[in-house]
């Protein structure tokens, strides 16, 4: 499992802000979000207020940002409820979820379903960056990784 704190990306980190639901550490262009332990995250209870707050930190409404989901802990998603997201007019650049099981990655196909953006599953936090700092320095890439 790798902790974001625990890498050589924490430094680079611009800023991290703790929710009691989670950890958020921003970059210029991507979020990595750790959700805490046995967090049923919803739109509603968790996800509106957050998106609300660091969209106004970006001074924007996502559409240039890459989020990473590092799932370091056990938590349940409620998939639909990425369609409130964008029924908020809210957008992303990409999205990314890391995990580190089998169940994980499996689980990561029923949020693909869902997504409007570029989505991509991986097993290591370092791989997922990469992607993440490609995809926004890269405008055009972010078509060719729909049909991936």
């Amino acid at each position: 499992m790798g902790y974001l704190k625990d890498s050589s990306f924490y430094h680079d980190a611009i800023q991290e802000r703790r929710y009691p639901s989670a950890t958020y550490y921003l970059f210029d262009t991507f979020i990595v979000a750790e959700i805490d332990e046995g967090i049923v995250y919803t739109w509603d209870d968790h996800a509106e207020p957050i998106v609300a707050e660091l969209s106004e930190l970006y001074d924007q409404k996502g559409e240039s940002l890459v989020l990473i989901s590092n799932r370091v802990h056990s938590y349940s998603v409620k998939p639909s409820d990425w369609i409130k997201f964008f029924k908020s007019n809210y957008k992303l650049k990409g999205y990314a979820i890391v995990s580190y099981s089998r169940k994980g990655l499996i689980a990561s196909l029923v949020e693909k379903l869902f997504m409007r953006n570029s989505f991509k599953s991986f097993d290591n936090l370092e791989d997922a960056i990469a992607w993440a700092k490609s995809l926004t320095k890269n405008p055009e890439k972010t078509s060719k990784e729909k049909s991936a």
